[in-house]
């Protein structure tokens, strides 16, 4: 299982890399629209803004914690792949695919086209490839009436990220290991 979550996973990102520009959505439903998306940072795009010095030492602390999951949770395959799969981009996209966000002047900077996989040159080097995010779900949209002090006029919205299935697997993970019905149990190294 844990294999095949990785692969589907890795077929959604690769197709829509090659297929969508960055930025391009579509609708699929009023509250459901692929919108592509490179995060060359961690979770929600959030970055420190040091390049490749950062994406180095992302990536490399991405490998151990996998390489401690691997041997403490040995029910939660979810969490495992989404981790591994997240990895896979960080690890190689900035290798095998010849567009994507750089760090060029102390900034990300974005591309325009479509990227092409297994080109002659990638875009980046080894562990400095950023993760492609696709997901954007709209639940929940309320803007505040003009009446309420300090919110007025501003608009909520739940959820407002773009995600991968990875992150839908590493968050459906830890939900399972909070849940107290996991019996989670430490795997034998």
């Amino acid at each position: 299982m844990l294999i095949l979550l990785i692969f589907l996973d890795q077929i959604i990102k690769i197709y829509i890399k090659t297929h969508f520009k960055l930025g391009q959505s579509l609708k699929i439903f009023n509250w459901f629209k692929l919108i592509f998306n490179e995060n060359p940072g961690i979770g929600y795009g959030f970055n420190l803004k040091y390049g490749y010095l950062e994406k180095l030492i992302i990536s490399i602390i991405r490998i151990i914690l996998i390489r401690n999951l691997k041997f403490f949770y040995k029910k939660n395959c979810l969490l495992l792949a989404g981790a591994i799969s997240n990895l896979i981009d960080c690890l190689f996209y900035g290798i095998i695919f010849n567009k994507g966000v750089r760090f060029i002047n102390h900034s990300w900077n974005f591309y325009e086209g479509i990227s092409n996989i297994f080109y002659k040159k990638g875009y980046s080097f080894f562990l400095c490839g950023c993760v492609v995010d696709m997901f954007y779900v709209k639940l929940l949209k309320i803007k505040m009436p003009n009446y309420i002090p300090l919110f007025r006029n501003v608009e909520l919205k739940f959820l407002n990220v773009i995600f991968n299935l990875a992150d839908i697997l590493i968050f459906m993970g830890v939900i399972i290991l909070c849940s107290p019905q996991a019996g989670f149990e430490p795997a034998t190294p």
